[in-house]
């Protein structure tokens, strides 16, 4: 009789312990886009362009035209003038967080609140207090890009293409042992693309203001003919003209930057739902490496811990495992630490690291 009673409970232990495995073989993701775009603020993606900034002649040159261009009286209404991939296809097919205004808080765990440990917290999963600085040192820290290229199917699945020469650094290009093109740099690999070849003389031909940055539109394109012709699993794009615009106080140009992102984004989105390999089986998450001040005014050029509400950051999911609640009203703080996770779950692979790693983002997966 012992023995009989003991076989249900077992049985039943059993289905217990498998069933996190068979929710996970149900997801639908095979592949995942993660593009970060520098220094964006949560206020101009929920609320569209600020009037305290766009008016004014000291950070908006070309007020009339950008006014023309992004102005409306109603922040829904702004949002999608400047942004609005986001707010037709992701508000309606995925997921948005960030807006403090709706209490949907997320935010930077690491207390430094600028790009290297904004994007080694994303792409590490945890913080390490040893990534203080901008500076080009390679990362000790294995991301997770690093992790998954190296589980099985995975081997020359995964690229990296970014704007800022430090992301060879921040994904220790040298020791993962994948493609990560960054900055001013040459991609080797064109085998006889043509677009490629003609990016590669592009790329020193045009001047350039920013000694560590190459213009968006060049990361762009160099990544959008690698995913074509190559079919990464898990591609990285790492954008930055927002953040160099709004150090300089260009907030027209801030502005037309975030515009033609929102548009690159739409691209690669449209293409990926064309393609047989890519199409609802691709999960697109977009986000942020740090936010910047609102006030006093000139705040909203600035980031680091010394400047309130740079720790408030956004992010943003569309994919065929992500339920359709568009903005959403998070009832706890999600924190950028959580993203390598989520994406791991999503390719199906079990992410740990020498530290303990954020928690997977549930809602972004599960009703």
């Amino acid at each position: 009789k012992g023995e009989t009673m003991k076989r249900p409970l077992i049985t039943f232990l059993l289905f217990l312990l498998f069933i996190p495995v068979f929710i996970e073989a149900k997801l639908k993701t095979k592949n995942v886009i993660l593009i970060t775009l520098d220094g964006i603020r949560w206020q101009e993606v929920f609320s569209g362009a600020d009037s305290a900034l766009i008016y004014n002649k000291t950070f908006t040159k070309d007020s009339a035209n950008v006014v023309k261009k992004f102005w409306d009286g109603g922040h829904n209404q702004r949002r999608k003038m400047l942004m609005p991939f986001f707010w037709s296809d992701i508000a309606k097919h995925g997921q948005l967080y960030g807006n403090v205004n709706r209490n949907s808080v997320v935010e930077l765990k690491n207390p430094y609140w600028f790009s290297y440990p904004g994007y080694s917290e994303i792409l590490v999963g945890y913080v390490d207090p040893t990534r203080n600085s901008n500076a080009k040192e390679n990362n000790p820290n294995i991301t997770v890009l690093e992790y998954i290229h190296g589980q099985p199917g995975f081997d020359g699945k995964v690229a990296a293409f970014c704007s800022w020469d430090v992301f060879d650094y921040i994904i220790n290009e040298k020791r993962a042992g994948f493609l990560v093109n960054a900055g001013m740099e040459r991609y080797e690999e064109i085998r006889g693309s043509q677009k490629a070849e003609l990016l590669n003389e592009l790329v020193f031909q045009i001047p350039v203001p920013w000694a560590s940055v190459r213009f968006d539109a060049l990361t762009y394109h160099y990544a959008f003919d690698y995913l074509k012709r190559y079919n990464p699993k898990l591609l990285y794009i790492a954008f930055d003209e927002t953040d160099e615009f709004a150090h300089e106080g260009k907030y027209d140009q801030y502005l037309l930057s975030a515009n033609r992102l929102d548009g690159y984004i739409k691209n690669i989105w449209d293409w990926v739902q064309g393609d047989h390999y890519y199409k609802n089986k691709t999960t697109l998450i977009v986000t942020t490496d740090h936010g910047r001040g609102h006030e006093p005014i000139d705040y909203w050029r600035h980031h680091g811990s010394n400047v309130k509400g740079a720790e408030k950051v956004w992010i943003a999911v569309i994919g065929p495992d992500t339920p359709a609640r568009g903005e959403v009203n998070n009832s706890r703080t999600i924190y950028s630490s959580q993203i390598a996770k989520t994406i791991s779950t999503l390719l199906g692979v079990n992410y740990t690291n020498k530290e303990p790693v954020g928690d997977l983002i549930k809602e972004i997966i599960y009703d």
